[in-house]
């Protein structure tokens, strides 16, 4: 099948199980900054928004999770494996509202993850952008001096190894992309773990219309002052010929292990103070992508592949946002142009990048 009627099929099934919607939530109408908002207590996974003395919406400073060592301001809007910081901490479970499953949750530098045991990959990863940031700092980091490698925190029975990717015919596709995390060398190497990797189809996704789309998350700094960027692996049905709907997915490795999910999604919530008279009052706006796991062609408008965020929360089971933010944010593509830019130039880094190994 040729690679546009590909993501037209598959774009077609994601829509038909997670109920569409783009035109309208593109065309809703803009929103003010978010309204007052009760604040929520700490066993629920909502955004952190309080009230000041004058009734103004605002961010806490410090956010209302659990502490496991998670930096507050990555999960400054929610935290959608709440119930794994939970099992961590031995909290009863009925305490919580609004549960995502439970995964092994990995605190890195440049972002938090939460590692799927079972497929051997992230469930999600969530990462807080700022101009900042991004910025290469003293110690930069380099990706030659990067390499694949397994996450040893990771339980043996239940990580995701080298040799599974060895002739998979999938790339090693990074949840966090390296590019997130210049600061320092440290931060750059913790985004080759192969618990942040998910296997990729690599020429016309992994290598091109996804490195596209994360260089549009990043370019989002230049208009918001935070940017929080949400990563999710998703499996989504199909329809057969016999009008059933069936979930189908390959497995790499040997012995087969490491599940290549039918989908990926971006979800994104970025902020901005209203003005400059009022630092502390901020316009918020969120999105969400959902796009097959194929080829892509560059002229594919990424606007195909909005969904509502309420779509890939129910696709994955997850919680991002409360539904406060959902209710009053804007549109990310309404704030901002949803336009790609295509970078063909980058062919010759990502030929150059170290072939996958032969297992040993």
């Amino acid at each position: 099948m040729p690679g546009s009627s590909l993501v037209r099929a598959a774009f077609f099934t994601a829509g038909a199980i997670i109920g569409g919607g783009v035109a309208t939530v593109i065309s809703s109408k803009n929103r003010s900054a978010v309204p007052p908002i009760r604040p929520t207590s700490v066993v629920s996974d909502t955004p952190i928004v309080e009230l000041d003395r004058a009734g103004r919406a605002k961010l806490q400073e410090n956010a209302l999770v659990p502490s496991i060592g998670v930096p507050s301001s990555i999960l400054k809007y929610g935290n959608p494996g709440l119930s794994s910081t939970a099992f961590l901490l031995r909290v009863s479970i009925q305490t919580f509202r609004r549960l995502g499953p439970i995964s092994d949750t990995l605190v890195r530098q440049a972002y938090v993850a939460a590692y799927d045991r079972r497929l051997r990959h992230p469930a999600w990863t969530a990462e807080h952008l700022t101009q900042a940031s991004l910025k290469p700092g003293k110690d930069s980091g380099d990706r030659s001096k990067s390499n694949f490698i397994e996450d040893e925190s990771v339980p043996i029975p239940f990580r995701a190894r080298l040799k599974d990717y060895f002739r998979s015919g999938y790339d090693r596709g990074h949840m966090v992309p390296a590019a997130d995390a210049k600061f320092s060398q440290a931060a750059m190497d913790e985004t080759f773990l192969l618990s942040n990797m998910a296997p990729q189809v690599g020429d016309g996704f992994n290598r091109h219309y996804w490195a596209f789309l994360e260089d549009w998350c990043r370019r989002l700094t230049g208009s918001f002052q935070d940017v929080y960027i949400f990563t999710v692996p998703l499996y989504l049905p199909r329809q057969d010929g016999d009008g059933k709907w069936r979930v189908t997915h390959e497995v790499i490795g040997s012995p087969p292990s490491v599940s290549v999910p039918t989908h990926f999604a971006k979800v994104v919530l970025t902020s901005k103070p209203v003005s400059s008279s009022k630092p502390d009052v901020l316009d918020i706006s969120t999105g969400a992508f959902i796009l097959p796991n194929a080829i892509i062609p560059d002229e594919v408008p990424l606007e195909s592949f909005v969904v509502p965020v309420d779509a890939v929360e129910r696709a994955a089971g997850l919680t991002f946002f409360s539904d406060e933010i959902k209710a009053h944010s804007n549109h990310i593509c309404k704030t901002t142009k949803c336009q790609l830019i295509v970078r063909r130039f980058d062919d010759a880094r990502k030929q150059s990048q170290k072939a996958i190994a032969a297992p040993k």
